[in-house]
């Protein structure tokens, strides 16, 4: 699609009232599409922060800015993206068209792009680069239950998708709180290495404490901690090879809990990657729905 100066981009997300990183992933996207410029203008709206929904009814001046491409960035359709976004941007389906002219086309949400299947692998690979495909199971975990049931059916059809590829031993989808359960991995793998990456936009609760707790790594001691004379310079794998863990044996926190991997767990190894929502990629896929939305 070629752009011109009245083209402006608009990337619509939940947001959080309780946690700040939520929105962080959708504000970090936006700034790289801003550096690309491949829009004239480039803006965030959310649910639950500022600027909100409504504020993004004012953000785009319609003198120098005709048409508005917004993308949701969520994993799924669902109730957000097919009842709040478009209530509250007051949308009328794909294209509406506003009293002063101005065109907005609503585009699908990020997940739903076959490139978050190319997002997944590489985050896979990036998290336990030395692990033998053949001898890993890949699991993508979503939330679960019928309060979002379509977050399920996507992490099942990108559960397929990979699957099909038969790169890895086993590639499962499983959930916080429906079978099959990310807790039950134990029993759901028989494989050396196991890979885990959330199906999330963004880091928070869930990523940070909900699922290490259920994968029972949140409160464990990191193996892969040295003591200081384990991290001296003069020893091989010094200071610059030593996992960035903190003190030896306190619990993993936040970030921490990603660069600790792996986790030896009865003798096997479990790699814990952040959301998939965080990958730079993301920002790809949003361009990519606005090029789509063009179309329709």
């Amino acid at each position: 699609m070629n752009r011109t100066g009245e083209v402006a981009l608009l990337i619509v997300a939940h947001g959080s009232t309780v946690n700040p990183a939520s929105s962080a992933p959708t504000l970090a996207h936006a700034v790289d599409i801003r550096r690309r410029e491949a829009f004239a203008q480039v803006e965030c709206a959310f649910w639950k922060e500022e600027p909100s929904l409504r504020d993004a009814l004012f953000l785009f001046d319609p003198e120098s800015i005709r048409e508005v491409y917004v993308v949701p960035n969520f994993i799924s359709e669902g109730y957000f993206t097919q009842t709040v976004v478009p209530r509250e941007l007051e949308l009328d389906g794909r294209i509406t068209t506003r009293s002063n002219g101005q065109l907005w086309r609503y585009s699908e949400p990020v997940g739903n792009h076959p490139l978050m299947t190319e997002l997944l692998l590489k985050r896979a690979y990036e998290v336990a680069p030395n692990a033998a495909p053949g001898e890993t199971s890949f699991l993508i975990v979503a939330h679960g239950t019928d309060l979002n049931e379509n977050s399920a059916v996507a992490a099942k059809r990108e559960a397929e998708k990979i699957r099909a590829l038969g790169k890895y031993a086993a590639v499962l989808n499983v959930y916080m709180e429906e079978a099959p359960l990310v807790s039950d991995w134990p029993n759901l793998t028989k494989t050396q290495n196991i890979v885990v990456v959330p199906f999330f936009i963004s880091d928070g609760l869930h990523s940070y404490e909900d699922i290490p707790r259920l994968l029972g790594i949140k409160e464990r001691r990191l193996p892969n901690r040295r003591s200081k004379e384990e991290r001296s310079p003069d020893r091989p794998g010094g200071p610059e090879t030593a996992a960035p863990c903190g003190p030896l044996g306190s619990p993993p926190s936040l970030q921490e809990i990603f660069r600790c991997n792996p986790y030896k767990i009865d003798g096997r190894n479990l790699f814990y990657a952040p959301s998939i929502g965080t990958d730079p990629g993301v920002a790809d896929i949003i361009i990519e729905q606005a090029n789509a939305s063009a179309k329709s």
